[in-house]
Protein backbone atom coordinates (compact mmCIF):
# COMPACT_ATOMS: atom_id res chain seq x y z
CA UNK A 1 0.00 0.00 0.00
CA UNK A 2 1.26 3.52 -0.26
CA UNK A 3 1.54 6.89 1.73
CA UNK A 4 -1.87 7.43 1.44
CA UNK A 5 -4.13 7.70 4.70
CA UNK A 6 -6.59 4.99 4.88
CA UNK A 7 -10.17 6.25 3.75
CA UNK A 8 -8.92 9.23 2.08
CA UNK A 9 -10.11 8.16 -1.32
CA UNK A 10 -13.60 8.01 0.24
CA UNK A 11 -13.18 11.23 1.91
CA UNK A 12 -12.31 12.61 -1.89
CA UNK A 13 -15.26 10.92 -3.58
CA UNK A 14 -18.03 11.29 -0.46
CA UNK A 15 -16.84 14.21 1.67
CA UNK A 16 -15.53 14.12 5.25
CA UNK A 17 -18.75 13.54 6.64
CA UNK A 18 -20.00 11.02 4.78
CA UNK A 19 -16.88 8.67 5.18
CA UNK A 20 -17.43 9.11 8.97
CA UNK A 21 -20.69 9.10 9.16
CA UNK A 22 -21.19 5.87 10.97
CA UNK A 23 -18.14 6.25 12.98
CA UNK A 24 -19.77 9.24 14.06
CA UNK A 25 -23.12 7.44 14.57
CA UNK A 26 -20.76 4.80 16.85
CA UNK A 27 -19.14 7.35 19.41
CA UNK A 28 -22.69 9.17 19.61
CA UNK A 29 -24.24 6.02 20.52
CA UNK A 30 -20.77 4.66 23.10
CA UNK A 31 -20.74 8.10 24.74
CA UNK A 32 -24.41 9.05 24.81
CA UNK A 33 -25.29 5.33 26.87
CA UNK A 34 -22.17 6.16 29.14
CA UNK A 35 -23.40 9.27 30.04
CA UNK A 36 -26.69 8.16 30.66
CA UNK A 37 -25.12 6.08 32.84
CA UNK A 38 -22.84 8.98 34.34
CA UNK A 39 -26.06 11.69 35.05
CA UNK A 40 -27.35 9.94 37.87
CA UNK A 41 -24.20 9.49 40.50
CA UNK A 42 -22.26 12.51 39.09
CA UNK A 43 -25.32 14.78 38.63
CA UNK A 44 -28.44 12.96 40.43
CA UNK A 45 -30.57 12.88 37.21
CA UNK A 46 -31.45 9.46 37.29
CA UNK A 47 -32.83 8.37 34.08
CA UNK A 48 -30.74 5.48 34.24
CA UNK A 49 -29.96 3.04 37.80
CA UNK A 50 -26.95 0.78 37.74
CA UNK A 51 -24.51 0.24 35.17
CA UNK A 52 -23.71 -2.23 31.90
CA UNK A 53 -24.31 -5.33 34.36
CA UNK A 54 -27.96 -4.28 35.33
CA UNK A 55 -29.74 -1.09 34.74
CA UNK A 56 -32.91 0.04 35.76
CA UNK A 57 -34.34 2.82 32.88
CA UNK A 58 -37.11 5.06 34.24
CA UNK A 59 -37.65 2.34 37.02
CA UNK A 60 -39.40 0.61 34.04
CA UNK A 61 -36.75 -1.42 31.70
CA UNK A 62 -34.94 -3.56 33.16
CA UNK A 63 -31.08 -4.59 31.11
CA UNK A 64 -29.05 -7.50 32.06
CA UNK A 65 -25.86 -8.61 30.79
CA UNK A 66 -26.76 -12.20 30.21
CA UNK A 67 -22.63 -13.18 30.33
CA UNK A 68 -22.82 -12.24 33.93
CA UNK A 69 -26.23 -12.86 34.76
CA UNK A 70 -24.66 -16.42 33.37
CA UNK A 71 -21.86 -16.72 35.56
CA UNK A 72 -23.79 -15.45 38.28
CA UNK A 73 -26.45 -18.50 37.59
CA UNK A 74 -22.96 -20.95 37.71
CA UNK A 75 -22.25 -19.78 41.58
CA UNK A 76 -25.59 -20.37 42.41
CA UNK A 77 -27.40 -17.17 42.20
CA UNK A 78 -30.54 -17.19 40.59
CA UNK A 79 -32.14 -13.81 39.27
CA UNK A 80 -35.11 -12.23 40.80
CA UNK A 81 -37.75 -11.64 38.20
CA UNK A 82 -36.54 -8.48 36.86
CA UNK A 83 -33.14 -9.39 36.37
CA UNK A 84 -34.04 -12.58 34.35
CA UNK A 85 -36.79 -10.28 32.14
CA UNK A 86 -33.60 -7.78 31.75
CA UNK A 87 -31.78 -11.03 30.53
CA UNK A 88 -34.64 -11.67 27.50
CA UNK A 89 -34.89 -8.04 26.34
CA UNK A 90 -30.87 -8.20 25.98
CA UNK A 91 -30.95 -11.60 24.37
CA UNK A 92 -33.71 -10.42 22.04
CA UNK A 93 -31.81 -7.01 20.72
CA UNK A 94 -28.76 -8.61 20.45
CA UNK A 95 -29.85 -11.15 18.51
CA UNK A 96 -31.75 -9.41 16.29
CA UNK A 97 -29.10 -6.79 15.58
CA UNK A 98 -25.40 -9.01 15.73
CA UNK A 99 -24.62 -9.56 19.06
CA UNK A 100 -20.73 -8.36 18.54
CA UNK A 101 -23.06 -4.59 17.92
CA UNK A 102 -22.30 -4.41 21.74
CA UNK A 103 -18.48 -4.39 21.13
CA UNK A 104 -19.04 -1.15 18.71
CA UNK A 105 -22.08 0.80 19.59
CA UNK A 106 -22.43 0.29 23.68
CA UNK A 107 -19.07 -0.87 24.93
CA UNK A 108 -16.93 1.92 26.37
CA UNK A 109 -14.12 0.25 26.23
CA UNK A 110 -13.94 0.02 22.37
CA UNK A 111 -13.11 3.75 22.67
CA UNK A 112 -10.14 3.03 24.27
CA UNK A 113 -8.95 0.81 22.04
CA UNK A 114 -9.43 2.48 19.17
CA UNK A 115 -7.56 5.51 21.08
CA UNK A 116 -4.89 2.86 21.39
CA UNK A 117 -4.62 1.47 17.81
CA UNK A 118 -4.92 5.70 16.19
CA UNK A 119 -2.27 6.17 18.29
CA UNK A 120 -0.17 3.39 16.91
CA UNK A 121 -1.26 4.15 13.61
CA UNK A 122 -0.24 7.56 14.06
CA UNK A 123 3.44 6.64 15.81
CA UNK A 124 4.28 3.91 13.21
CA UNK A 125 4.33 0.81 15.78
CA UNK A 126 5.21 -2.04 14.21
CA UNK A 127 5.46 -5.29 15.29
CA UNK A 128 2.75 -7.38 17.43
CA UNK A 129 2.87 -10.65 19.21
CA UNK A 130 0.72 -13.28 17.88
CA UNK A 131 -2.22 -14.55 19.89
CA UNK A 132 -4.87 -16.96 17.99
CA UNK A 133 -8.62 -15.36 17.71
CA UNK A 134 -9.87 -18.66 19.62
CA UNK A 135 -8.23 -17.25 22.76
CA UNK A 136 -10.91 -15.50 23.76
CA UNK A 137 -13.08 -18.24 23.31
CA UNK A 138 -10.62 -20.33 26.08
CA UNK A 139 -10.77 -17.27 28.03
CA UNK A 140 -14.90 -17.57 28.21
CA UNK A 141 -14.56 -21.24 29.09
CA UNK A 142 -12.23 -20.62 31.90
CA UNK A 143 -14.40 -17.77 33.58
CA UNK A 144 -17.51 -19.38 33.26
CA UNK A 145 -15.94 -22.54 34.62
CA UNK A 146 -13.80 -20.64 37.21
CA UNK A 147 -17.65 -19.24 38.67
CA UNK A 148 -18.57 -22.72 38.85
CA UNK A 149 -15.40 -23.72 41.16
CA UNK A 150 -15.16 -20.79 43.21
CA UNK A 151 -18.41 -19.28 43.87
CA UNK A 152 -17.25 -15.76 42.60
CA UNK A 153 -18.23 -13.74 39.56
CA UNK A 154 -14.93 -13.66 38.31
CA UNK A 155 -14.91 -11.89 35.50
CA UNK A 156 -15.90 -8.78 37.29
CA UNK A 157 -12.85 -8.88 39.38
CA UNK A 158 -11.10 -7.61 36.26
CA UNK A 159 -13.75 -6.77 33.40
CA UNK A 160 -12.20 -2.85 32.20
CA UNK A 161 -15.94 -1.90 31.60
CA UNK A 162 -16.97 -1.92 35.34
CA UNK A 163 -13.32 -0.47 35.96
CA UNK A 164 -14.10 2.33 33.84
CA UNK A 165 -17.46 2.99 35.01
CA UNK A 166 -16.39 2.89 38.56
CA UNK A 167 -13.11 5.10 37.88
CA UNK A 168 -15.46 8.06 36.31
CA UNK A 169 -17.59 7.68 38.97
CA UNK A 170 -14.97 7.61 42.19
CA UNK A 171 -12.04 9.38 40.60
CA UNK A 172 -8.65 8.36 40.05
CA UNK A 173 -7.53 4.66 41.64
CA UNK A 174 -6.93 0.92 41.28
CA UNK A 175 -9.59 0.89 38.99
CA UNK A 176 -7.80 2.84 35.80
CA UNK A 177 -4.96 0.35 36.20
CA UNK A 178 -6.97 -1.92 33.92
CA UNK A 179 -8.04 0.45 31.92
CA UNK A 180 -4.70 1.61 31.59
CA UNK A 181 -3.42 -1.83 30.71
CA UNK A 182 -5.72 -2.49 27.85
CA UNK A 183 -4.60 1.02 26.08
CA UNK A 184 -0.92 0.01 26.75
CA UNK A 185 -1.60 -3.73 25.35
CA UNK A 186 -3.33 -2.36 22.45
CA UNK A 187 -0.65 0.40 21.84
CA UNK A 188 2.57 -1.26 22.06
CA UNK A 189 2.16 -5.48 22.25
CA UNK A 190 -0.44 -6.10 19.79
CA UNK A 191 -2.68 -4.59 17.52
CA UNK A 192 -6.36 -4.92 18.45
CA UNK A 193 -5.84 -7.52 20.61
CA UNK A 194 -8.07 -6.99 23.60
CA UNK A 195 -11.07 -6.85 22.03
CA UNK A 196 -9.91 -9.24 18.95
CA UNK A 197 -8.17 -11.46 20.63
CA UNK A 198 -8.90 -11.60 24.57
CA UNK A 199 -11.77 -10.05 25.65
CA UNK A 200 -14.34 -12.89 26.35
CA UNK A 201 -17.25 -10.72 26.25
CA UNK A 202 -17.41 -10.39 22.61
CA UNK A 203 -16.73 -14.04 22.77
CA UNK A 204 -19.86 -14.49 24.24
CA UNK A 205 -22.05 -11.74 22.33
CA UNK A 206 -20.37 -13.63 18.80
CA UNK A 207 -22.62 -16.76 19.73
CA UNK A 208 -25.82 -14.41 19.44
CA UNK A 209 -24.55 -13.32 16.32
CA UNK A 210 -24.43 -16.91 14.25
CA UNK A 211 -27.94 -16.50 13.42
CA UNK A 212 -28.66 -12.90 13.79
CA UNK A 213 -30.80 -11.45 10.41
CA UNK A 214 -28.77 -7.84 10.05
CA UNK A 215 -25.46 -8.40 8.81
CA UNK A 216 -23.14 -5.62 6.39
CA UNK A 217 -23.04 -7.08 2.72
CA UNK A 218 -21.09 -6.03 -0.09
CA UNK A 219 -23.49 -6.01 -3.02
CA UNK A 220 -21.52 -4.03 -4.75
CA UNK A 221 -18.14 -6.27 -4.39
CA UNK A 222 -17.91 -6.24 -8.81
CA UNK A 223 -16.74 -2.65 -8.00
CA UNK A 224 -13.72 -2.87 -5.49
CA UNK A 225 -10.80 -2.10 -6.83
CA UNK A 226 -8.32 -3.76 -4.01
CA UNK A 227 -7.33 -0.44 -2.23
CA UNK A 228 -7.65 -2.61 1.02
CA UNK A 229 -8.90 0.21 3.56
CA UNK A 230 -11.96 -2.32 4.55
CA UNK A 231 -9.65 -4.70 5.81
CA UNK A 232 -7.14 -1.63 7.61
CA UNK A 233 -10.34 -0.28 9.68
CA UNK A 234 -11.94 -3.59 10.44
CA UNK A 235 -11.56 -4.46 13.79
CA UNK A 236 -11.89 -8.29 12.34
CA UNK A 237 -10.62 -8.33 9.32
CA UNK A 238 -10.74 -11.86 8.69
CA UNK A 239 -14.41 -11.93 8.21
CA UNK A 240 -14.58 -9.96 5.51
CA UNK A 241 -12.49 -11.64 2.50
CA UNK A 242 -15.68 -14.62 1.88
CA UNK A 243 -18.19 -11.77 1.03
CA UNK A 244 -15.67 -9.94 -0.88
CA UNK A 245 -13.98 -12.25 -2.63
CA UNK A 246 -15.98 -14.93 -3.14
CA UNK A 247 -18.00 -14.72 -5.79
CA UNK A 248 -15.87 -17.22 -8.04
CA UNK A 249 -16.71 -19.61 -5.48
CA UNK A 250 -20.20 -19.07 -5.04
CA UNK A 251 -20.00 -17.29 -2.11
CA UNK A 252 -23.04 -14.84 -1.52
CA UNK A 253 -21.77 -11.20 -0.38
CA UNK A 254 -23.31 -11.24 2.92
CA UNK A 255 -20.48 -11.21 5.69
CA UNK A 256 -21.84 -14.00 7.59
CA UNK A 257 -19.17 -14.75 10.28
CA UNK A 258 -20.47 -13.95 13.84
CA UNK A 259 -17.42 -12.04 15.10
CA UNK A 260 -18.16 -9.27 12.44
CA UNK A 261 -19.25 -6.02 14.92
CA UNK A 262 -21.62 -4.52 12.32
CA UNK A 263 -19.08 -1.27 13.44
CA UNK A 264 -19.75 -0.58 9.73
CA UNK A 265 -15.99 1.27 8.94
CA UNK A 266 -15.84 -0.62 5.64
CA UNK A 267 -18.85 1.12 4.84
CA UNK A 268 -17.79 4.38 5.70
CA UNK A 269 -13.82 4.03 3.85
CA UNK A 270 -14.87 2.51 0.35
CA UNK A 271 -15.40 5.05 -2.20
CA UNK A 272 -17.18 2.67 -4.48
CA UNK A 273 -19.56 2.07 -1.93
CA UNK A 274 -19.30 -1.74 -1.84
CA UNK A 275 -20.70 -2.22 1.26
CA UNK A 276 -23.98 -1.43 3.04
CA UNK A 277 -25.96 -3.26 5.87
CA UNK A 278 -28.77 -5.74 4.43
CA UNK A 279 -30.12 -8.83 5.80
CA UNK A 280 -28.56 -12.21 6.04
CA UNK A 281 -31.45 -13.95 4.10
CA UNK A 282 -30.63 -11.82 1.41
CA UNK A 283 -27.54 -13.77 0.20
CA UNK A 284 -28.14 -15.23 -2.75
CA UNK A 285 -24.72 -17.54 -4.16
CA UNK A 286 -23.13 -16.64 -7.32
CA UNK A 287 -23.28 -18.44 -10.38
CA UNK A 288 -20.17 -20.26 -11.04
CA UNK A 289 -19.19 -20.52 -14.73
CA UNK A 290 -18.44 -23.88 -15.64
CA UNK A 291 -15.73 -24.41 -16.35
CA UNK A 292 -14.44 -24.82 -19.89
CA UNK A 293 -13.26 -27.92 -21.04
CA UNK A 294 -10.46 -28.44 -23.61
CA UNK A 295 -10.99 -30.23 -26.60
Amino acid sequence: MSGKRIGADAVAEKGWLAAHKWLILRRVSQFGILGLFLLGPLAGVWIVKGNLNYSLTLDILPLTDPYVALQSLLTGHVPEKLGVIGVAIVLAVYFLVGGRVYCSWACPVNVVTDAAGWLRDRLGIKGSVHLARATRYWILAMTLAGSVATGVVLWELVNPVSMLHRGLVFGLGAAWTVVLAVFLFDLFVMSRGWCGHLCPVGAFYSLLARWSPLRVSAPRRQACNDCMDCFAVCPEPQVIRPALKGEDKGVGPVILAPNCTNCARCIDVCSKDVFAFGLRFSNPPSIVPPAVKAD
